[in-house]
C-alpha cells in the first residue's frame, strides 16, 4: 500500500476522485464557519467583537504546524524510501504552509494590538512561529538553489527534518515559558474550556482550512507531475531518440 501510489497515473486517478469533494467541503465549511463566527456567535464580554479574529487566527496557526509536520514527514519518506511522490508532496505543501503561517502572524498582530496595546512582542510563541515562517521560506529557497533538482530536494528535505524540532517548541511554548498567550483551551484534559457557541465556528473554520489544504495540495502535485512530463518531453527533443531507434536497429538486429 505504501508504494501503490508511487505511480503518478494511479495517484492522479485517486486525486480526480478526492479533489472535487475537497473543494466542496472547503466551500461548505468556510461558509458555515463564517456565518457562525461573524453572525451567530456572541461577542466576548472582555474583547467584544475583536474576538472574531480568533476564528481565522487559531485555525491558521493549527494549519501552520500541521503543514510543516506533513512536509517534514513527506521529506523523510522521500529521503529514506525514495518515494517519488513524497518529495512532490513536501514541495507542494511548503507554500501552502507558509501562507497559513503568514496569515497566523498577520491576524495575531491585528488581534494583539487592541488586546496587548502593541502589534508585536518577542515572546516565545510569536518568535517561534516567526522562525517557522522562515523555515518555510528557507525550504522553498533551497529547492531552487541548485542547478541539479535532486540536490535541491535533498538539501531542502534535510532542512525540513532539522526544523521540525520547532513544532513542539511552538506547541508547548505557553507551558514552558511565561508568554502573553493563554494555555491550550480546545485540546486539553477534561475537555475544551471554550463555550460551544465559539467552539463551533472555530472547528468549522479548522475543517475548512484542512479541506482547502487537501484541495490545493492535490492541484499542486498534479501540476508538478505534469511539469515533470513536459521536462521529460523537452529533454527527448533536445537529445533526440535513443541511438538504436535513430539508426533503425532493433534488439534482434
Amino acid at each position: 500500500m505504501f508504494h501503490r501510489f508511487a505511480n503518478p497515473t494511479r495517484f492522479l486517478k485517486l486525486a480526480d476522485v478526492i479533489q472535487p469533494w475537497a473543494a466542496g467541503a472547503t466551500l461548505v465549511f468556510l461558509i458555515a464557519g463564517l456565518y457562525y463566527g461573524l453572525i451567530d456567535s456572541p461577542a466576548d464580554y472582555q474583547q467584544s467583537d475583536t474576538v472574531r479574529i480568533m476564528y481565522v487566527h487559531v485555525p491558521a496557526a493549527w494549519m501552520a504546524l500541521f503543514c510543516y509536520t506533513a512536509m517534514a514527514v513527506s521529506a523523510a519518506v522521500g529521503l529514506i524510501w525514495k518515494h517519488p511522490l513524497a518529495d512532490l508532496a513536501a514541495k507542494a505543501t511548503a507554500p501552502v504552509g507558509a501562507g497559513f503561517t503568514f496569515l497566523a502572524l498577520l491576524t495575531g498582530s491585528l488581534w494583539g494590538k487592541p488586546m496587548w496595546g502593541t502589534w508585536w512582542v518577542w515572546d516565545a510563541r510569536l518568535t517561534s512561529v516567526l522562525i517557522l515562517f522562515f523555515l518555510y521560506l528557507g525550504y522553498m529557497a533551497l529547492q531552487n538553489a541548485f542547478d541539479d533538482p535532486a540536490r535541491g530536494t535533498k538539501a531542502s528535505s534535510i532542512l525540513a527534518l532539522v526544523g521540525v524540532v520547532n513544532v513542539p517548541i511552538i506547541k508547548f511554548s505557553v507551558d514552558w515559558w511565561n508568554t502573553l498567550h493563554q494555555p491550550a483551551s480546545v485540546v486539553k484534559m477534561g475537555g475544551p474550556a471554550i463555550h460551544p457557541s465559539m467552539l463551533t465556528p472555530l472547528l468549522l473554520m479548522a475543517l475548512a482550512f484542512k479541506a482547502y489544504y487537501i484541495w490545493v495540495l492535490l492541484m499542486r502535485i498534479r501540476g508538478e507531475v505534469n511539469a515533470g512530463k513536459i521536462r521529460a518531453l523537452r529533454l527527448r527533443q533536445v537529445h533526440g531518440p535513443a541511438p538504436e531507434m535513430a539508426t533503425g536497429e532493433t534488439a534482434n538486429g
